[in-house]
C-alpha cells in the first residue's frame, strides 16, 4: 500500500509526435518530491524493458508535484476527475530538470484534446 501522490497542472501542452525517439528508463518507479515539476506524456505503445523506445506521443503537460511519494508503472492517472491512463515509465532524456513520465493510454490524447487548464488537480493512484 502507499499515499496517493498528488500535483497540480501549471502548464498545458498541445502537441503530438511520431518520432519522438524518448527511452524508457530501467526503473519501475521514481520517488517525487513536492515542489518538483515533471512533464506528462501520453503514449499507445506499451513496451516497457528499458531502453525501449517510444516515438507516438501526445503531450499533456507540467504537473507541479503537491505531495510527494513513490510513482510506479501501473499506478492510473487521473486529471480533474478524468481517468488519463495508466503509468508506462519513465523517460530521463531532460533530468534532472525533469521527468517526462510517460502514461499508456489509447487512443493518443494531448492536452487540447482533454480540455486541460492550469491548476487542475492531478492524482497518481495505485492499482
Amino acid at each position: 500500500a502507499k499515499r496517493v501522490v498528488t500535483g497540480t497542472l501549471v502548464k498545458v501542452l498541445v502537441h503530438r509526435r511520431e518520432d519522438r525517439g524518448m527511452r524508457l528508463e530501467p526503473y519501475a518507479s521514481r520517488c517525487v518530491r513536492a515542489g518538483e515539476v515533471h512533464e506528462l506524456v501520453v503514449t499507445d505503445e506499451t513496451g516497457t524493458a528499458p531502453g525501449t523506445r517510444i516515438d507516438r506521443v501526445g503531450f499533456l503537460g507540467f504537473v507541479e508535484i503537491t505531495a510527494a511519494g513513490v510513482l510506479d508503472r501501473g499506478d492510473v492517472v487521473w486529471i480533474g476527475g478524468h481517468r488519463v491512463g495508466v503509468l508506462l515509465g519513465f523517460d530521463a532524456c531532460h533530468f534532472p530538470n525533469h521527468y517526462n513520465v510517460l502514461v499508456h493510454a489509447d487512443p493518443v490524447v494531448t492536452g487540447r484534446s482533454l480540455d486541460l487548464s492550469p491548476e487542475m488537480p492531478v492524482m497518481f493512484h495505485q492499482f
